[in-house]
């Protein structure tokens, strides 16, 4: 066997310890987050948690384990100097950070036609722009780090096209870009940061509920959508957590969150283009 892959082996049979470890999470405060701040609480990390929310934050950090070391801070994702003081004030607090996981999101249902420029580059702002907020402010603290992590969560969406989520598809796709690109810097410069990109299937959170909405008409209905997400989301935010942190310890690049997201996946490589006919065909 060659020796890349009983490294490979190694690794995966001796998952990294996070003991001990500072991580810092976005959009903590309900969904994936909260399960991913959960799910490292259980592994002993010293949390920082940030959600737009001051109340559902204080609500994430009351069901940690007893005992978990807990910072809360309301910040806006989108908001490029809040992000970058709430990152050198979690160094100053912790002495560091070890572990960052932009997570934050929303989702906003439209055709092309019906999605506003202001509500495209609102989606943008949150989940593309939050992600690269969340990277650039807190990666020199990564970089100081001997063994750190930054985990950025993209979507299935970021690898499939979904009609009505035009606006949804070009966040999670660049994140996906973005995320692999910065992974091979980090090998490339010889850092310790170790990068890895999530993909998330249907999972039983509020954003397909919460989500905004444009001109749908002659799509699909916009109800319908909602209910059959609901009916789809299997998976729930904690085993989205457990699942997430497993494949950060086994220093996994690539996580598939939930068996419909292995599913699309394999669809997504195996029919790259023919997909989106079978997609159609499903809807109508």
């Amino acid at each position: 066997m060659p020796a890349a892959a009983v490294h490979e082996v190694r690794r995966r049979l001796a998952p990294q310890a996070l003991d001990g470890r500072v991580a810092a999470v976005t959009g903590a405060g309900s969904g994936i987050g909260r399960g991913v701040a959960q799910a490292l609480a259980e592994a002993g990390c010293r949390l920082a948690l940030g959600d737009i929310s001051a109340e559902r934050l204080a609500s994430a950090a009351a069901g940690l384990p007893v005992g978990t070391e807990v910072v809360t801070t309301a910040v806006d994702v989108s908001d490029r100097a809040a992000m970058h003081g709430w990152a050198e004030a979690t160094a100053a607090h912790f002495g560091g950070v070890d572990i960052v996981v932009n997570n934050a999101g929303i989702a906003h249902l439209a055709t092309v036609s019906g999605t506003t420029y202001e509500d495209l580059e609102r989606i943008i702002d949150v989940n593309l722009m939050g992600a690269v907020h969340g990277t650039k402010a807190f990666l020199p603290h990564l970089v100081a780090s001997p063994a750190a992590h930054l985990v950025n969560i993209a979507s299935i969406f970021g690898v499939i096209a979904v009609p009505t989520q035009s606006a949804y598809n070009v966040s999670k796709f660049a994140v996906r870009g973005f995320t692999e690109a910065l992974a091979q810097e980090m090998d490339l410069l010889g850092t310790g940061v170790q990068v890895h990109l999530v993909l998330p299937g249907g999972v039983a959170t509020s954003i397909a509920r919460d989500a905004s909405a444009g001109d749908v008409e002659g799509v699909v209905d916009a109800e319908q959508v909602r209910r059959a997400f609901d009916r789809l989301a299997r998976t729930t935010p904690q085993e989205a957590g457990r699942i997430i942190v497993r494949g950060v310890r086994r220093g996994d690049r690539r996580i598939l969150v939930g068996p419909d997201a292995v599913l699309l996946d394999l669809m997504a490589r195996l029919l790259p283009s023919s997909y989106q006919s079978l997609v159609v065909r499903a809807i109508r």
